[in-house]
């Protein structure tokens, strides 16, 4: 039954029915579109219209243009402050080498004054030991003697100790023999008397010799005076004592 009223409707029997006259429709397709592209001119043309009375198209241009000045100030001044950053930086550098420079020098001033002090030292021990080796006046030269005995005590806790031996004698022969240390102080609030562990040192002598060494003292321990024998044998050729 719907179908029937349907159809009905769609065909000339229908209850109303309206007469055109009969268009193609590309015809009106481009009918419709000349009005849409008319009526859009209108549009555009009132919107531009608007824009140039409210003054906004100038407005933009003129912040466009400031916009653009200030960004090339700012450029500018970034390439400014770039520069003088490069040139600080190239100061600071120069002025870390000449630091690092000036720190290298001093401390190869500092190593060569110790070397210096060293080479004083050795200098003046040189010529102490080369003072004794001259003769004693009413001294028999031609004697064996012993003619300087140093002992000196090293932070570590132990003795330095050195002997010079010579022969007065001009071109004597040598003379072999051992040398003994006899050190004597106090222990403990005790009296103490020590020798070397070997108990005595080898010895050939020419013209002069020179020994010395080190002697690692007990705890507690204080050293007041030092002996020096030579012996050959169980001859004693030589002896010397020496407070400390």
């Amino acid at each position: 039954m719907k179908l029937r009223l349907l159809l009905r409707r769609l065909t000339v029997s229908a209850p109303r029915m309206a007469v055109r006259s009969a268009l193609p429709w590309p015809l009106r397709w481009a009918g419709l579109a000349v009005v849409a592209g008319f009526c859009a001119a209108i549009a555009l043309w009132s919107f531009e219209f608007g824009k140039e009375i409210a003054g906004l198209e100038y407005g933009n241009q003129e912040q466009l243009q400031q916009a653009r000045t200030e960004i090339a100030t700012l450029q500018t001044h970034v390439q400014q402050l770039t520069n003088e950053r490069n040139k600080a930086q190239s100061i600071a550098n120069t002025a870390d080498t000449r630091l690092t420079a000036e720190k290298a020098a001093q401390e190869k001033l500092l190593e060569v004054n110790r070397s210096l002090q060293t080479e004083n030292q050795q200098l003046r021990a040189d010529l102490g030991f080369f003072e004794q080796l001259l003769p004693r006046s009413g001294a028999d030269t031609a004697a064996l003697a012993i003619r300087g005995v140093q002992v000196a005590r090293l932070p570590s806790g132990e003795l330095q100790w050195q002997v010079l031996v010579i022969q007065g004698a001009k071109n004597p022969p040598p003379w072999e023999g051992q040398m003994e240390l006899v050190f004597a102080g106090t222990s403990a609030g005790k009296p103490w008397t020590g020798r070397l562990p070997a108990g005595t040192v080898p010895i050939k002598v020419q013209q002069y010799g020179r020994l010395q060494g080190h002697f690692a003292l007990p705890t507690q321990t204080v050293v007041k005076s030092v002996t020096v024998r030579l012996l050959q044998g169980a001859t004693v050729r030589a002896q010397r004592s020496v407070k400390i």
